[in-house]
Order: C-alpha cells, then structure tokens, then sequence
C-alpha cells in the first residue's frame, strides 16, 4: 500500500472545495519529507493551488489523488484567503519551488533525487544549478519530456535502476499526480514522489519568478500574464472561476463564512 503520514503528525487539514490541505509552515514541509526519506514506505507530496482545486472540483479522481496524498502543501495565496474567508487558517504559503529548492539545499548523498519531466534541457539545467548549490546533493537521473505511454515501463525501470529516493515529477497538473498516483508502487526505490508543475522552468531561469512583493500580494498571476500571455485560461481559473467556486461553496458549506 502508499503510507500516509500519521495522523498525529500533522495538525488537522484545512477543507477547500473537497479538497484537504495541510496547514504546515514552510520548514515543517522541509522536515517532513525529509523524515519520510529516511523512513519506510512510498509516499505522495501534492503543491495544491487555485488552478489545480478547480480542476478537482470536476475531475473526482484527481481530487481523489490530492486527499490520498500524504503531504499537500498550500501553494498559492488564493488558498489562504478562501480558508480565512471559511474560518479555517493557514501559518503560511508553502511554494513548491521553495520547497524543492530548500529539501535539495539540505539532503545528503545518501538520498538520490531523480528529476523526471519538464521541457528538453530545463530538467537537466534545474540539476545542476541544485547540484551547484548543494555538492553533496546526488542527481540519481534526468528525464527530460512526458513519456508516453508507450515508454512508461522504460521510465520506471530506469528510475528504479538510478536509485532515487526522492523523484521529482514536472508534467503539469492534474497529470504528474495522476501518473505518481498510478505507478508509485512499481518504483522500488522511491520513498517521496512529489509533483513539481514549472519548478524545473523556475529553477534553471527560463521563466523569471515574480519579484517578492508581488508574490506577497498574491499577484503572482499578474507576472505570469504578462511573461506568457498564452496561460490566461489557467490564469483566468485561478484568479476568475476559484473565486467564485469558493463563494458558493461558503454558501453550501456547513461552517461561519466571511464575505470580503
């Protein structure tokens, strides 16, 4: 079976649209996956935001794959505003590109990160600007593109023959989960395998991050709009259709609920 973390680890899970999330801060995420590197068993780390809870609002199996996750870290600042709005809290918003950046800052040798996904050469670049940062960090492998199915089975083997622990997925939403969620048992080496969306792109520079304050005020999306103007149905999902998701489910939802 996949392990999930137990449940006196982690405080209770916030509830947005169905889906659960964890309310960790940044460094309780960092400790916990590298505490389930060093133990048993194969786990699942999801970086839910808005776009991916409107997803789940209407694909059952991938809201299915988010709850079942064992760690699922706040990535936007949308999901800090709809559970203040439902009464609920989280300490902070948790980026899975931060995230990835400080786990690889800080594991050893004895913890291979295979880095699977992403488009050709920006996986390969992410490695190296990480394995710059972190000498003793150990890329176990690069796999650059989304394999078909076809090639799958070739995949897994080859992750399985690197010896990763650790396994990076960058195909985007809802797909790398979905794909983690339906071959986590055939790779017999990872123990955390975590869906990463454009970290890899973030990591290796091909797109520049919003400057600090922007991502503060949660107008990360603007930043996003103007470097890729082609994203405004992703863009208009997060920053439009959640929106108004989340008001109707305040409504339906059994729990005080504030209108801003």
């Amino acid at each position: 079976m996949v392990y999930s973390v137990p449940v006196d680890i982690l405080p209770a899970a916030v509830s947005l649209l169905g889906v659960h999330i964890d309310p960790v801060t940044a460094e309780a995420a960092q400790d916990r996956i590298l505490s389930m590197l060093s133990e048993a068993g194969k786990r699942h780390v999801v970086t839910p935001n808005n776009e991916m809870l409107v997803e789940a609002s209407h694909n059952a199996e991938f809201r299915d794959v988010l709850n079942n996750a064992a760690l699922r870290l706040p990535d936007s600042t949308g999901l800090l505003i709809a559970a203040r709005m439902s009464g609920q809290e989280f300490p902070s918003r948790v980026p899975g590109v931060d995230c990835v950046e400080q786990v690889c800052t800080r594991l050893d040798s004895g913890h291979g990160v295979f880095f699977l996904g992403g488009r050709e050469g920006v996986g390969g670049r992410a490695s190296e600007i990480l394995k710059k940062k972190n000498p003793d960090l150990r890329v176990a492998g690069v796999y650059e593109g989304s394999p078909s199915q076809a090639e799958c089975d070739a995949i897994i083997a080859k992750i399985n023959a690197s010896g990763a622990h650790l396994l990076l997925v960058a195909f985007g939403a809802p797909a790398q989960d979905l794909w983690i969620a339906e071959t986590l048992l055939r790779l017999t080496t990872v123990r955390v395998a975590m869906g990463v969306g454009g970290t890899f792109d973030f990591i290796a520079g091909r797109i520049r991050r919003a400057p600090k304050l922007l991502r503060v005020l949660g107008l990360e999306w603007l930043w996003r709009l103007v470097l890729q103007p082609k994203r405004i149905g992703r863009i208009w999902n997060a920053v439009v259709v959640f929106p108004l998701l989340v008001l109707r489910w305040g409504r339906e939802a059994p729990r005080a609920f504030i209108t801003l």
